[in-house]
């Protein structure tokens, strides 16, 4: 195989690469609301609806991610939960790993127990939030970054998620 015939192959994976993506986006789009509204739904929380603009807005920033998976916020106009990790992490498991800080956090107090992390908890639940956005890319070294947006965004201060 010649090298014209190499560089063909690789154009051709190029192209194909945004229809891979948007698969996995159908497939995740789900698993990310399931995962969210199952815990919202034990807690007597609204379930969200999926909102493609947001989905958009964090596809944009994930692919921005890319080459280094670095957990820095976008800093944008939503309430925004970010992971990474190994290969093979899935929106589940993100979403997982966020409302595990639920331990951490103490609803009479409105508050996360000393030293610990409970934010990304309290934005998954938070009761006024009606819309959500997700997307997930593999970065260059291998590893996934996830990042999920919510509308109107959480963790409002002095006011309890639920």
């Amino acid at each position: 195989m010649g090298l014209a015939e190499i560089a063909g192959i690789c154009a051709l994976l190029l192209l194909l690469l945004p229809t891979i993506e948007e698969v996995e986006a159908v497939n995740s789009m789900q698993d990310f609301l399931h995962a969210h509204n199952a815990v919202r739904a034990s807690l007597g929380v609204r379930p969200l609806s999926w909102s493609a603009d947001m989905e958009a807005y964090a596809r944009r920033y994930a692919r921005r991610r890319r080459p280094d998976c670095e957990l820095v916020h976008s800093a944008g106009p939503y309430g925004e939960n970010i992971f990474e990790g190994s290969a093979g992490y899935t929106p589940t498991y993100a979403v997982g790993d966020w409302v595990s800080e639920r331990e951490f956090y103490d609803y009479s107090a409105n508050s996360c127990a000393a030293g610990e992390t409970c934010g990304h908890y309290t934005q998954v639940v938070w009761a006024k939030s009606r819309f959500l956005g997700c997307a997930q890319v593999v970065c260059a070294d291998g590893d996934i970054f996830i990042t999920c947006n919510y509308d109107p965004p959480g963790n409002v201060d002095g006011e309890l998620p639920y």
